[in-house]
């Protein structure tokens, strides 16, 4: 995406980053939120830089060290390695337009892809978990085909706007979040949602309805405890890596 430019030595906070987004690639392995060597996690390192995954790895395989750090204009400023024009594109510009989108999350998980595949699906307000995404999920009704220039970029960013979460029509889902912790949080809950619903509809039944004054005051209740509920969370799925797969954090 373009030429390397050497940077100065990692700072502490850099290298926090650094091992929540690898920490990340290595949970979605676990949880079957990953697909092949494609789909790609982001994070912000400040105002002008940000990591991403570098195309040909698998998630098993990220670690701390090897994630690219890019600029806006696709400039890598440390790392090596192909950066995927897709992931460029769908990233560079979120994290430019939404300022919730400090960590940037794309992937094809079965369950919530699956939503994406129905005309008019939509996640349905029905179940607890759901309830976290109250009024914060965007729908991309339009799939025009590979993210490949900053026009596409631009019009997934508008149709997400402030949004947390958005379904890609006939192909994913971007979840966001302020770190990389609530990013994760909120995708794991999400694709638990989705799951959930999807198990409801086979079952043939109509699905029982969630009252809108007690969906509005769950999700707010939820909302105000999210980083301290997904720091715990992320933290706890850390303390499992560090325990069998160390080498994430190098």
């Amino acid at each position: 995406m373009g030429q390397m430019r050497e940077v100065g030595t990692d700072s502490a906070t850099e290298r926090a980053v650094r091992v929540d987004l690898a920490a990340a690639f290595r949970l979605a392995v676990r949880l079957d939120l990953h697909e092949g060597v494609c789909n790609h996690f982001s994070a912000m390192l400040d105002s002008k830089r940000f990591l991403l995954n570098s195309y040909g790895l698998h998630w098993s395989e990220v670690t701390a060290s090897n994630l690219v750090a890019l600029d806006a204009d696709g400039n890598v400023l440390g790392g090596a390695g192909e950066i995927e024009k897709t992931a460029f594109y769908i990233h560079s510009r979120i994290h430019l337009a939404n300022p919730r989108a400090k960590c940037v999350l794309h992937t094809h998980m079965p369950h919530a892809t699956a939503l994406t595949l129905l005309e008019g699906g939509r996640l349905e307000m029905v179940e607890q978990n759901a309830l976290r995404f109250h009024d914060d999920i965007a729908y991309d009704d339009v799939y025009n085909g590979l993210v490949v220039d900053t026009g596409e970029g631009d019009r997934l960013a508008r149709v997400l706007g402030s949004k947390r979460v958005l379904f890609l029509a006939n192909h994913g889902i971007i979840v966001v979040g302020e770190t990389v912790a609530e990013a994760f949080d909120a995708m794991y809950y999400l694709e638990r949602a989705c799951r959930l619903q999807v198990l409801a509809r086979s079952m043939g039944g109509r699905l029982r309805q969630v009252r809108p004054e007690v969906a509005r005051d769950t999700y707010r209740l939820i909302l105000a405890d999210t980083p301290k509920y997904a720091g715990a969370h992320f933290a706890a799925l850390k303390r499992i890596l560090d325990r069998e797969e160390p080498d994430y954090s190098r």
